[in-house]
């Protein structure tokens, strides 16, 4: 293991809870498909309340930055410096916090009628995060997004064996997540942000149309008390004024009947019905993807429908379907894979998992789906190769506590007891449990060889969680660090 220098705990602990009612069609048990997580309910200062989650997809993930990179690069942002984070939330959101970090809601994803109005929904929350709206004295949103920022992959409750304790933990408190979209804007940062848009849209060979679209589907909610309101529509507040003013702008633009591509026409279809089939009930699905629609999205969402209403047959037999029809999509063999292994059939779902590599080797979730397939074979001869997968990863993402906890699993199988102790204290520093990463880095570096690398990131863990005076007076004792003074 290479040894990085660690950085900076969460200042806010994520709240521990016990397990609520799971939420219908749950079944994913690796990182990267979509799936309603469940309803965690957490005891915090104001009692008990459902969570809120982020979801991750890869899938979803790059189609979005599709989307929005040009708009980034219009504002002068640098694409790769800006995270976009997908909450599992009906309601109609998006925000930006914590400086370059964009958070869209599925409710919100799932309302956009075409790439250009989410798209332009994505350059007015630009107009936001270049205008420096978000700017405040105070630390409470740093904290709250420094807790809510654990990286985590979808369906890892089913992925953990039923350990309700190590789920919560990678969910967060809605306490959390209303500190971050409590930032109300003035209507002067909204028609500044709204300005904004046009000019990244213009910039980028795009048309704002999708916007003022947007925005006046739902000119109803001026009317509406703000209670009333979608949240989005609660902290940008919306006007006829205001559409009206946007709506010039975006007609005095060269690019304004630009539409949308076929392309992105079909990347938005798929997106959309992905969402629906993991987010919703199959049975909606199915009505919402009748028999009769064979179009692509349609019959991909079915597929996900029949995976989650645990009719693997049809599930696998229809992602069959789709892989001969489209050979080189890597989703496709993500799908069949995770189906696979739903159903115990780990080594079946492999070479899925490893064609789905294959084909996208940069994506570090389908990464830890390899390893952890290659894990739950149980086959001392692929614990080498599980590590390797989960390692590549976490390469490309240090901060995903699963893959850590599913580094920590292995190293157990294959009796590496100080670097499984090790991966188990990464695993709680990106939670940010300081205690809990504390105890296990202090057990590491006890296993491990003095002055490995291995041995010194442990040490680098244990000094930024909040040592104990016994733990530094340890340190100084072997010279790890200076005495600490006495009082």
């Amino acid at each position: 293991m290479t040894a990085q220098r660690a950085p900076t705990p969460p200042a806010v602990r994520p709240c521990f809870g016990r397990m609520g009612q799971a939420a219908i069609g749950v079944a994913a048990a690796l990182a990267t498909l979509i799936t309603p997580l469940p309803t965690v309910y957490a005891q915090d200062e104001g009692g008990a309340g459902p969570q809120l989650s982020l979801i991750r997809d890869t899938e979803i993930e790059a189609i979005l930055h599709q989307d929005a990179d040009p708009v980034f690069i219009a504002a002068g942002i640098d694409p790769k410096a800006v995270h976009i984070y997908i909450v599992g939330d009906n309601d109609l959101n998006a925000f930006v916090a914590g400086g370059q970090n964009l958070f869209l809601n599925t409710g919100l994803i799932e309302r956009t009628k075409t790439p250009n109005e989410l798209i332009g929904v994505m350059a007015h929350e630009t107009g936001h995060m270049a205008g420096g709206h978000l700017v405040r004295s105070d630390q409470g949103e740093k904290q709250a997004l420094a807790t809510y920022l654990l990286t985590m992959g979808l369906g890892v409750l089913a992925a953990v064996g039923g350990a309700p304790d190590a789920a919560a933990g990678l969910l967060y408190s809605s306490g959390y997540f209303a500190a971050l979209t409590g930032a109300g804007f003035t209507r002067i940062q909204e028609a500044s942000a709204d300005q904004a848009a046009v000019t990244y849209l213009e910039k980028s060979g795009q048309s704002a149309k999708g916007l003022v679209e947007f925005f006046d589907n739902f000119r109803y909610e001026e009317v509406f008390d703000n209670a009333r309101r979608y949240k989005f529509f609660q902290d940008h507040p919306l006007t006829s004024e205001r559409i009206e003013a946007l709506q010039t702008r975006a007609e005095e633009q060269a690019h304004y009947n630009v539409v949308d591509t076929p392309e992105a026409l079909a990347r938005h279809a798929i997106m959309v019905a992905k969402l629906k089939a993991f987010m919703n009930l199959p049975q909606q699905t199915f009505l919402d993807y009748p028999e009769s629609d064979t179009s692509f999205p349609a019959r991909y969402a079915r597929a996900i429908a029949y995976y989650r209403d645990l009719q693997t047959d049809k599930a696998l037999k229809l992602t069959d379907q789709l892989i001969v029809e489209h050979p080189d999509d890597p989703y496709l063999y993500e799908l069949k894979g995770q189906t696979l292994f739903e159903i115990g059939r780990a080594a079946e779902a492999a070479p899925a998992h490893a064609k789905s590599v294959e084909l996208n080797p940069n994506a570090p979730l389908l990464h830890m789906n390899l390893g952890q397939t290659l894990l739950g074979e149980e086959n001392p001869a692929k614990l080498d190769e599980a590590i390797a997968q989960i390692r590549r990863s976490l390469d490309m993402e240090p901060d995903n506590p699963f893959g850590w906890l599913l580094l920590s699993q292995a190293y157990d199988q294959k009796n590496q007891p100080g670097m499984a102790r090790l991966a188990a204290a990464e695993e709680n520093f990106n939670l940010g449990q300081a205690a809990a990463a504390r105890a296990f880095g202090m057990r590491a570096r006890s296993l491990l060889p003095k002055d490995s690398p291995e041995w010194r990131r442990a040490t680098d863990i244990v000094l930024v969680s909040n040592p104990t005076p016994a733990d530094l007076r340890a340190l100084a004792r072997e010279g790890s660090m200076p005495e600490p003074l006495s009082r």
